[in-house]
């Protein structure tokens, strides 16, 4: 499915509540993927974006596999296989059939996916004409063809001439007579236009909101309704505008001073409606808490928790506490996943082990010239390292597929000189996710407790192991006149 497809929102309780039922089954096959994790995800909302796993299954002797999930709604999934996805739309009730062809796995090895992205090639078999996946690609198809066909007429450079988009929705509403999809088609349809139309400037926020948001009940199911929305009122509040200074919003965070924030966003035509308001607050915080520079991230936390607790409305409390459940997973101090790994012997160490020592992880590639750069670095500083601090343990991760890269590297006559520990990743892409591993060399530093100190810990290139955070600074005690004279 192609990247248009937007992200998926779901915060009606029956989802919740209804999630140990199955009326979504995904039957596949790998013709080459004997053995490889295949793991099925859901959005959990627009706003954090974050993935949340529904079922996940090795792929048999057979080279088949089988998923299930619940939805009362087309539900945006992803399908993931290493560091590999697509999405498509599943809809209630619904039986699909996929396969994944013969695909080169190493591609990952060869450049970084995450900024050249390579999909998940999967192929769909005996879905019906009015299938929606179908039908937004076409949608997509149409939009992409004439815009491009009548690219001048769209680019800001050369004044864009509002008739031309005007053609398009005509064009688009002849496609609609062949097969409408139902309601989430035509919900889908009507805001992705609506945002097209004030992303290229043809309609402004507040004509483009008083005929698509005001009035009118907000749809928390529809994820098109919600990427509407967040895109109207993204860098809307957090950032400041003509009614409120970004100094002023700062300090209501800063103190925790939900209420005036609240009814201060008032002032403002387009968020008269409580309802309404709260939702884009909520936007607005989730960019303040990556806004590092102007928001602190402790005192953003805690503006929200006073919001869940306040809110009258449930899906908003049910928001923030998505949102402070994500930000959870990035903060100092979040619990280290535990992992059991080979290493170059092939004898699991479990990192557990290590608890009560700091630990400095490397995630390298041994074939990454990037990554020995970095492993050279750390050679050169690690004795004079142990020899002021015994509370410190350095472990590197290889993330090569093969493990017999890492244990040749490490036999040749430059790997001899990195004699700390040397672990393999062994296939756990979760484990990757979870650290937010999307380039290497990477670095995370766990302090005594098992905490992650630093999510995104400084290389040894920056001058980190000059002077790091377990190396205790040795202080003289300061000499008391009284004190003197009694050792005297």
């Amino acid at each position: 499915m192609k990247r248009h497809l937007l992200l998926s929102f779901l915060l009606c309780a029956t989802i919740f509540g209804a999630s140990a039922q199955q009326n979504i089954t995904i039957k596949g096959s790998a013709v080459n993927g004997r053995g490889k994790l295949v793991e099925l995800y859901r959005y959990t909302d627009p706003v954090s974006n974050r993935l949340k796993l529904l079922d996940s299954c090795r792929v048999g002797s057979k080279q088949d596999f089988i998923l299930r999930t619940y939805a009362n709604y087309p539900l945006l999934l992803v399908l993931q296989v290493d560091d590999y996805n697509m999405s498509f739309y599943a809809e209630p009730g619904r039986d699909y059939n996929v396969s994944i062809p013969n695909f080169n796995w190493n591609t990952d090895e060869q450049k970084n996916i995450h900024l050249d992205r390579v999909p998940l090639p999967v192929e769909f078999s005996g879905l019906p004409s009015n299938d929606i996946n179908l039908l937004i690609d076409d949608f997509h198809t149409i939009i992409d063809t004439f815009i491009v066909r009548n690219r001048v007429h769209f680019d800001y450079k050369f004044h864009p001439d509002k008739r031309y988009f005007d053609t398009l929705v005509a064009l688009l509403g002849d496609m609609s007579a062949d097969g409408d999809g139902g309601d989430f088609l035509a919900r889908y349809k009507r805001y992705y236009l609506a945002r097209l139309k004030y992303d290229l400037r043809f309609e402004s926020r507040a004509r483009t909101f008083n005929k698509e948001i005001a009035g009118q009940p907000i749809l928390y199911y529809d994820e098109s309704y919600m990427s509407l929305f967040c895109d109207l009122f993204g860098d809307y509040i957090s950032h400041g505008n003509k009614l409120l200074s970004q100094r002023q919003i700062c300090r209501w965070v800063e103190n925790l001073d939900v209420s005036t924030y609240l009814d201060s966003l008032g002032v403002d035509p387009l968020l008269r409606n409580e309802q309404v308001r709260e939702l884009a607050f909520l936007v607005a915080m989730n960019e303040s808490y990556y806004d590092f520079r102007n928001y602190d991230r402790q005192s953003v936390c805690k503006t929200l928790m006073r919001f869940a607790n306040t809110t009258k409305f449930p899906e908003h409390k049910q928001l923030a506490e998505t949102l402070l459940q994500a930000y959870a997973g990035e903060e100092g101090g979040q619990q280290m996943p535990r992992f059991v790994l080979p290493d170059a012997d092939g004898q699991l160490v479990d990192l557990n082990s290590y608890r009560g020592e700091w630990i400095y992880i490397a995630f390298v590639r041994c074939t990454d010239p990037n990554s020995i750069g970095e492993l050279e670095t750390m050679s050169h500083f690690i004795d004079s390292v142990y020899k002021k601090s015994d509370s410190i343990e350095f472990i590197t991760i290889d993330c090569c597929r093969d493990r017999d890269k890492m244990n040749e590297f490490l036999a040749g006559k430059r790997g001899k000189k990195y004699s700390w520990t040397w672990l393999h990743f062994d296939g756990r892409y979760d484990l990757l996710r979870q650290f937010d591993v999307y380039s290497y060399p990477w670095f995370v530093l766990i302090d005594p407790d098992g905490r992650i100190h630093y999510h995104v810990t400084p290389a040894p290139s920056t001058g980190f192991l000059i002077t790091p955070p377990w190396q205790r600074a040795k202080t003289e005690p300061k000499k008391v006149f009284f004190l003197d004279q009694y050792r005297q």
